[in-house]
């Protein structure tokens, strides 16, 4: 049985997440949301109500767990420290987190605008990015383009090359994560753009 918290069980992105998660057998899940409630949950799961800004709240639902899922909006540079300093406590080494395109400057003009450059309201996507970058920890950073119902195909576009498209399934997305939690060493310590072609 493998352990994994859900930080932002009841966005978008965690919802996707949890869904995949659930069709799985060996999957116990944490699900962790500032305003969850406890109404409708599968038998592997647990919902625990938690401020992720608060590491002590955050301490309390690390133990035991082999991987972490961050989905979040907010003040997302406090989060990721926290975050990496609970899992480094814990001894927990996988952290996939969700970030956003354009922290690097990597959007192409023929794909449309959006770098952090031009967009100040990314600095916190960018300084969460850097922080689990430097954790030391196993992470995946994932810069989803935005979300939409469209197709499911995706690529790929790793760190320092130009962000290939603009938009993805928000079930592509949701996919995706739940392979990288599942699967510890695909892109490991990788930070990678993920867009519809």
């Amino acid at each position: 049985m493998k352990n994994m918290i859900i930080i932002g069980a009841t966005g978008t992105v965690g919802s996707q997440v949890r869904g995949v998660l659930n069709r799985k057998q060996d999957i116990q899940l944490t699900l962790v949301s500032r305003h969850l409630s406890g109404n409708y949950l599968k038998a592997n799961e647990k919902v625990v109500s938690c401020d992720a800004t608060n590491v002590n709240e955050l301490a309390k639902v690390m133990a035991n767990q082999d991987a972490v899922f961050v989905a979040v909006s907010g003040q997302l540079d406090k989060i990721a420290q926290n975050v990496v300093e609970s899992m480094k406590n814990h001894q927990v080494e996988r952290l996939v987190f969700i970030t956003s395109m354009g922290i690097y400057n990597e959007i192409p003009s023929l794909v449309g605008s959006g770098n952090l450059n031009s967009n100040p309201f990314l600095k916190s996507y960018r300084r969460a990015a850097d922080i689990v970058e430097s954790s030391g920890l196993n992470y995946t950073l994932i810069r989803p383009g935005w979300f939409d119902n469209g197709t499911d195909d995706y690529e790929i576009s790793l760190k320092g090359e130009p962000f290939k498209g603009h938009d993805i399934s928000i079930k592509a997305l949701g996919q995706l994560s739940a392979e990288l939690l599942e699967q510890n060493e695909l892109y490991s310590r990788q930070s990678i753009g993920v867009s519809r072609p």
